[in-house]
């Protein structure tokens, strides 16, 4: 890999990890257009620089990740549905990975939900975050491992429906990436440990760096899109970006 598509694909990771458009959807299509070569250590390197991401929740949510034994509890139940999904789905996911038809239409079917998802729950009552709504936002979470879903926007929404404010499912979201992206980073590690050499690791390590930085400025930026306008405008940039997917698609350009 070049320093250039290091720093293209950590852009795109950093930026698109939290805000519901689908991180993995938008490296695959990164990947198409750049005509990179699919192999095992590119498959890897765009799971494993998900850990920037992890770490740019760390440091902006530190204050909120002190130790509280109900609230760690409820993190750790909504883990639990993608943990055994994803081991047991692993090979079928990987399989999707290649299809761009995939990503545009799960962005393009998420993009609706999202334009209606602000109006849908706009005058519900905020409730408290329990067990059973932990573990089903977990399951909603699950759907998140076919790409172009958005893990964000998925447990944004199961979140919402089960009684949390936007803001309030944004930042559970947030910070339950940090359990799902460490198990599929240190996974993705493990699975290339034999064939990683120097270079490799530099670039791996350059990719965490480049990502970290670029996931702050988006955390942020999301958050006070998301409190200015809500989800719709992640809504419309899906299905245009969805649309315009498929039409590159059929004609072969993809």
């Amino acid at each position: 890999m070049s320093f250039l598509e290091v720093l293209i694909l950590s852009f795109i990771e950093g930026l698109t990890e939290f805000i519901p458009v689908s991180s993995t959807g938008h490296l695959i299509l990164t990947g198409a257009l750049l005509k990179m070569e699919s192999t095992e250590f590119t498959k890897a390197f765009d799971v494993i620089i998900q850990f920037g991401a992890i770490l740019a929740v760390i440091y902006l949510y530190r204050s909120k990740l002190k130790w509280d034994f109900k609230f760690y509890k409820n993190v750790t139940l909504a883990f639990i549905p993608t943990a055994i999904l994803g081991f047991l789905l692993k090979n079928k996911i990987d399989a999707l990975l290649e299809s761009t038809t995939v990503v545009a239409v799960s962005l393009i079917v998420g993009g609706f939900i999202l334009i209606g998802i602000d109006s849908w729950f706009k005058h519900r009552t905020e409730k408290e975050l329990n067990e059973k709504s932990s573990l089903l936002i977990g399951l909603f979470q699950s759907i998140a491992m076919i790409p172009g879903v958005s893990r964000s926007a998925a447990t944004i929404i199961g979140g919402q429906i089960f009684g949390l404010s936007r803001e309030k499912a944004a930042e559970f979201s947030f910070i339950l990436a940090i359990p799902t992206l460490g198990a599929a980073t240190a996974y993705k590690l493990w699975k290339i440990r034999h064939i990683i050499d120097s270079s490799q690791s530099l670039n791996l390590a350059l990719g965490v760096f480049f990502s970290f930085i670029f996931a702050v400025l988006a955390i942020k930026f999301f958050i006070s899109v998301l409190n200015r306008y809500g989800f719709k405008y992640f809504g419309y940039y899906r299905i245009i970006i969805g649309t315009l997917v498929l039409i590159l698609t059929y004609f072969g350009a993809l």
